[in-house]
């Protein structure tokens, strides 16, 4: 961080210094940097995507901010969070539905078939275990073998009951021979058809229906009928029909997914919230807790938990702090410094960061897309959760707020912190850059604290759903349809597993006495739960840039409120180039100093004498 040096005032030393240019031959003022609204911004309209793309995500979302409503909802910085809990609870209810068409696709092709459908579990058994061994805590050569075995064991299986179901109703005489027979088949599919009864395929009336182990031998197609062509040629039918339709099922959900990134999530159409449906499809539930999330989730006033106070706000970025002795200047009179002060002298030049340079025109000012521009500056009070009888005691209103800011910016206490909040969001949301200050004085001393936090970009695969969805509207029939198929065989547990979420969901909102229980603070945050690890190179150097420039406006604003005081800012000027740089100030240094990091210091001394214990103590 460079230092800025900050001229003497002129004028009166409670004057705000001037945010920009002035005098006759100064740029007019630009227009306003147009600001997107949080719920129609390019990161809202993502983790809506992502609640049709992500299981996991979109059961978070639902479990923090519509069942466990006693939880305060965290400060939504740049989304709208309420907006991402309508689209999650909507793809929740939608995929409920594609899961239940799925079930009930196998309920009643099960007895249609007199039991024949039922054999497709095994082949889907196996390549369920393939996956799970994969993802097994074992060496990954022995995973691996094991799960290219169970895999191509269950394709195999699966192929050759295809076969012999289209050669059984295509009329044919002959099929492979090559039959891997788990125990349990019915005596029909091993070719002994003396006890098989079609309408009681499992042998509980007669045959042997359940042999004792696995058998290996040829199916032929006079085995699938025997004496009973006639009453198993549709159970043949219904059997094959029933991997096809879920195919079509798998696919239309698909296409479903398709369908809304082009609808109602599209670039063109999401800033309307109005006539968002899923906004308007909801029940009342969600309608007064939408409106409790509007309230909070924006506010000056943020209730916090204990463990966790920024919750929202990101990753901690290089937070620092330090603390200088007020000591006056020769020769001046020292008036009175209170915190209020010293925020009146950071935020004009804080502020100043909106307006452009000077361009020599207009239009060339008010063509600057500089995210700095749609900085936002705001004072905001963090209180804790504990304490309140119910969410809707939080002191929400304007007046409440104003009070607890005006109590917290003075008193330095230890659970209501009064913070100046600046906040940057820049790639459509995907970056938001925000530092939390926080001056106080006391004894004589003055503390600075700052806190700077960044939300990374979304997850890649949000950011690639308009690109899934564009190949899903123009991929060709064939294209979908191996698609499809290739997911049909997982698309039976994946239905049974969504609709024991559902349950379970259910359950928990039946059971768990959310709505009486006391008021805590948020347990995630939804734009958290959707950012990923990693940023480009782009985006680290405006992290940087937006970091380094608005601590310097800190440090300068403090400077001007010391010295219009009458303190000195020579030791301010001098520590705060250090610490803001990450490193550490060294007020005197006897002995060893190390600069870097991983430095060993060792002190060999030649003398044969003991050291002097104060000149053997090094800092670094």
């Amino acid at each position: 961080m460079t230092q800025t040096r900050v001229p003497e005032q002129s004028g009166e030393p409670d004057e705000p210094p001037p945010s920009g240019p002035t005098g006759p031959d100064a740029d007019p003022a630009p227009a306003p940097f147009p600001v997107t609204p949080p719920g129609a911004s390019e990161a809202t309209r993502l983790l809506c995507a992502g609640t049709y793309m992500d299981d996991g995500f979109r059961d978070a979302v639902i479990d923090e901010l519509y069942v466990h409503e006693e939880r305060f909802v965290a400060p939504s910085l740049g989304i709208d969070a309420a907006r991402v809990l309508a689209h999650a609870l909507r793809a929740r209810r939608l995929q409920i539905c594609w899961a239940s068409l799925i079930v009930l696709l196998w309920i009643v092709a099960v007895p249609l078939s007199s039991g024949l459908a039922s054999f497709y579990l095994f082949p889907v058994v196996l390549m369920a275990l393939a996956r799970a061994i994969r993802r097994a805590p074992v060496p990954q050569w022995i995973a691996r073998f094991l799960s290219f075995l169970l895999c191509w064991y269950g394709r195999l299986t699966l192929a050759f009951f295809l076969l012999t179901l289209v050669n059984r109703v295509c009329g044919g005489d002959e099929v492979a021979n090559i039959w891997v027979i788990p125990s349990g088949l019915p005596d029909f599919m091993t070719g002994d058809t003396s006890d098989y009864d079609p309408y009681d395929p499992y042998g509980s009336s007669g045959g042997s229906g359940w042999p004792g182990g696995p058998q290996v031998g040829s199916l032929d197609p006079s085995s699938l009928g025997g004496g009973h062509e006639t009453s198993l040629l549709p159970q043949s039918w219904v059997t094959l029909a029933l991997p096809l339709l879920t195919a079509v099922v798998v696919g239309l959900q698909r296409g479903q997914f398709a369908r809304v990134l082009a609808g109602e999530l599209s670039r063109a159409r999401f800033p309307d919230v109005i006539s968002d449906p899923a906004e308007r499809s909801q029940g009342g539930r969600f309608v007064r807790l939408r409106d409790r999330v509007r309230i909070e989730q924006h506010g000056p006033l943020v209730m916090y938990r204990a463990a966790d106070p920024f919750r929202g706000a990101g990753s901690p970025y290089k937070t620092w702090s330090l603390s200088v002795e007020l000591r006056p200047r020769p020769g001046r009179d020292v008036e009175p410094l209170d915190n209020s002060a010293i925020l009146q002298r950071i935020v004009p030049l804080v502020a100043a960061l909106q307006v452009p340079s000077a361009h020599g025109s207009l239009p060339s000012a008010e063509a600057v897309r500089d995210r700095l521009r749609g900085l936002e500056i705001d004072e905001c009070v963090f209180l804790p959760a504990e304490g309140l009888p119910s969410r809707e005691a939080a002191p929400y209103a304007a007046q409440e707020v104003e009070a607890h800011r005006a109590r917290a910016v003075e008193e330095g206490g230890e659970t209501r912190r009064h913070f100046l909040r600046i906040r940057v969001g820049g790639w459509g949301e995907g970056i938001v850059t925000t530092v939390f200050v926080r001056v106080h004085t006391q004894g004589g001393m003055l503390m600075l604290e700052v806190a700077p936090h960044v939300l990374f970009p979304l997850r890649q695969d949000f950011q690639d759903a308009d690109r899934l969805a564009h190949l899903d509207r123009h991929q060709n029939l064939f294209g979908k349809a191996v698609w499809a198929l290739s997911r049909t065989p997982r698309s039976a547990g994946r239905a049974v597993v969504t609709l024991l979420r559902g349950l379970l969901l259910g359950w928990g909102m039946g059971t768990g006495g959310y709505g009486a229980s006391l008021p805590d603070g948020p347990g995630v945050s939804v734009r958290e739960l959707g950012a990923s690890d990693d940023s480009s190179l782009f985006q680290d150097m405006d992290i940087t840039r937006y970091l380094t420039t608005i601590q310097q406006r800190v440090a300068a604003g403090v400077t001007t409120a010391l010295r219009a005081s009458g303190y000195q800012t020579d030791e301010f000027e001098q520590r705060i180039v250090n610490v803001a740089s990450g490193g550490v100030y060294v007020e005197s240094a006897q002995g060893a100093v190390g600069i870097g990091d991983h430095h060993t210091i060792t002190n060999n001394n030649q003398g044969g004498s003991a050291p002097d214990e104060g000149n053997n103590r090094g800092n670094s």
